[in-house]
């Protein structure tokens, strides 16, 4: 059966189309829409294209670096491989999506989110008699743009050197270069929770053994902890994001030894919590601190583009000091949705 990706002219242009990803203009060329009811339907154009040039990229049997080049068509598929091991590895064990209310993709570096600026009373709800003005809530711009942190890691290997290397070999390296570049941005995340972004919102701050929380200053309680969830009204602290040291404090209450969460822990490795938050643990957290959050309302990501990789180089084998970077920010979004506890 004779496919027409097999007759799409591939070059290095495909990546410099603003707005659109290489698999998008892929797409465009080669809609998948096409495939529906053939051997290749679950392929999508990228990954046709490697079916095309019978490229090999995963398991045992996957092909060496060197497969890539064996044709000036093919070499151009290489980048978009390493952005896809890159985001693979960014998405490993990603716990942002755990703690953002929304995302959003925008293209610049200048970016102002939105926030209420409303008063308790304002905030709160109230009979509206016949003819009376119903309350408002207003909407405004941030006074302080959201500031975008272009994070990632150069790529320094000769080609001579990881020619010979098997795919799948090296896609493990390219996903911990994601890993290690979606940590900055769980760092610049965590952040901004504590300490706003820039627009007279860090979070509210208690301490174990504070008049709020009560309890033994270096302790935590499974009361200390009650109480810190009884500070987020109206909002709701369903997720703890919390230092490992902390982390241990919460599953070492005497909480966390009913029969449930004593099933749950062992057989699972994912802890659950008596105050029926998500518990999140992370080195990212500075040491004796826990962040709650009510992650629906606390904290917008701001997103400019995609994983970006110097095609130009990667084409041309020149893999030595090739920048990969991933460019994002984050807004808060309600002050009172994420507060902090220092143990």
């Amino acid at each position: 059966m004779s496919y027409s990706f097999n007759e799409i002219r591939l070059d290095k242009g495909m990546y410099g189309i603003p707005g659109k990803s290489f698999t998008q203009v892929l797409e465009n060329l080669d809609p998948s829409e096409n495939y529906v009811g053939t051997p290749v339907e679950n392929l999508d154009a990228f990954q046709r294209q490697l079916k095309r040039f019978d490229i090999h990229v995963k398991g045992a049997g996957s092909d060496m670096v060197e497969k890539f080049f064996q044709t000036t068509d093919s070499a151009v598929l290489f980048p978009e491989y390493v952005s896809r091991a890159v985001r693979a590895g960014m998405e490993e064990g990603n716990i942002l999506p755990s703690i953002i209310a929304t995302t959003t993709r925008f293209d610049g570096l200048d970016y102002r989110s939105v926030y209420t600026a409303n008063t308790d009373d304002e905030k709160s709800l109230r009979k509206v008699g016949e003819g009376a003005l119903i309350p408002a809530t207003e909407i405004k711009t941030s006074d302080h743009s959201v500031h975008l942190h272009k994070r990632g890691r150069m790529l320094i290997a000769s080609y001579e050197a990881i020619r010979f290397q098997r795919l799948d070999l090296f896609g493990v390296m390219l996903r911990q270069i994601g890993a290690q570049i979606m940590r900055m941005h769980l760092e610049d995340a965590i952040d901004i929770l504590i300490n706003g972004d820039g627009n007279n919102n860090a979070a509210a701050a208690f301490t174990v053994g504070d008049a709020a929380i009560g309890g033994t200053a270096g302790s935590l309680s499974y009361s200390d902890l009650v109480a810190f969830w009884n500070q987020f009204d109206p909002y709701t602290m369903n997720t703890m994001l919390a230092s490992p040291d902390v982390t241990a404090k919460i599953l070492a209450c005497d909480e966390f030894c009913n029969p449930l969460t004593g099933l749950n822990f062992p057989g699972t490795g994912e802890p659950g919590s008596p105050l029926g938050a998500k518990l999140l643990r992370s080195s990212a957290v500075p040491a004796g601190t826990l962040i709650g959050l009510d992650h629906r309302y606390a904290l917008e990501m701001v997103q400019a583009g995609d994983v970006s990789v110097e095609y130009d180089r990667l084409i041309d084998r020149q893999l030595e000091r090739a920048a990969i970077t991933s460019i994002s920010g984050f807004a808060k979004l309600y002050t009172e949705a994420s507060n902090t506890l220092t143990v």
